[in-house]
């Protein structure tokens, strides 16, 4: 049903030389738009879109929320690349391809990146609309074998066994830090860890509380694929996650979560959370040696 699992170095390449010959941008920083927070891409000036069925050996986003077009423009003068709709697993894709976008930002010259999501909270302080950088992970799918990097390593791209005790970068989330007390966002602005599941079926309220216990301050579907192969690949990682929903604690509880309700929480904070983004990325240095 679905192209072969992992796309070699050279169809990454060929991939990332088709979209280099069609616009002069070359962008330093890569974006990842989570569910119903697209409108990142609509803030890029001198936009060059690309719808993804158009692009060779990309995947196709299936989900409502995410509009399937990659983005090529610059954000107050800085050449950025942004993705309007993401792969997940439960849509069927193999993991290696869900994160093929990350290796293709790689060969473009992209060297931060950074992934929005919508999240359930777990952790009790948090409340719907509130933002977490993610400071750190749990891989669930990882426990079980299903990891972005299983098979063959090619060199080209990074090291057999990479580190991820440093996979998000504390320095951009300092300067989310920075940036959301100017903005005056304070109030919600969290840090915590975020879990990956497989989905598309929500939580269980079982496996929310296991979660919790485990650790987790949010929940999602997304996003930890991302991270560990652009970490892999040698660019700096930021994360945030929006709280779209209070996960279900409580078996007397008559909350379900829905992904309407999802949709609708990005509509209400996305514009917040595309001034705090927009703004790190204007800050964010490059040229340095960060892998």
């Amino acid at each position: 049903m679905f192209p072969e699992a992992a796309a070699g170095y050279e169809d990454c390449r060929a991939t990332a030389d088709w979209l280099l010959a069609q616009t002069s941008l070359r962008p330093l920083v890569g974006i990842v738009c989570g569910s119903g927070l697209g409108g990142l891409a609509e803030m890029l000036k001198d936009q060059v879109v690309f719808n993804y069925r158009d692009i060779p050996n990309f995947p196709q986003s299936t989900v409502n929320g995410h509009a399937g077009r990659l983005v090529f423009g610059t954000l107050k003068g800085k050449p950025c690349i942004c993705m309007q709709g993401r792969f997940h697993l439960y849509e069927g894709y193999p993991v290696q391809k869900i994160t093929l976008p990350m290796r293709i930002f790689k060969l473009l010259g992209v060297e931060t990146v950074i992934l929005t999501n919508a999240a359930g909270g777990l952790n009790q302080d948090y409340k719907v609309g509130d933002m977490m950088i993610i400071k750190d992970h749990i891989n669930m799918p990882g426990f079980a074998g299903n990891n972005p990097l299983a098979g063959p390593n090619d060199e080209r791209f990074g090291v057999r066994f990479p580190c991820m005790s440093d996979a998000y970068d504390r320095e951009l989330q300092q300067l989310a830090q920075d940036v959301g007390a100017e903005l005056g966002y304070s109030d919600f602005l969290r840090e915590g860890v975020y879990c990956v599941l497989g989905g598309p079926s929500f939580e269980t309220i079982a496996e929310c509380r296991m979660l919790h216990k485990l650790g987790a301050d949010a929940v999602g579907m997304s996003t930890v694929h991302e991270v560990i192969v652009a970490r892999h690949s040698g660019m700096r990682v930021f994360a945030l996650s929006l709280i779209t929903n209070q996960a279900v604690m409580d078996y007397d509880s008559e909350q379900k979560a829905n992904h309407e309700e999802v949709l609708q929480t990005g509509e209400q904070r996305a514009k917040q959370l595309e001034r705090l983004v927009s703004t790190m990325v204007t800050r964010v240095e490059h040229g340095s040696n960060y892998a």
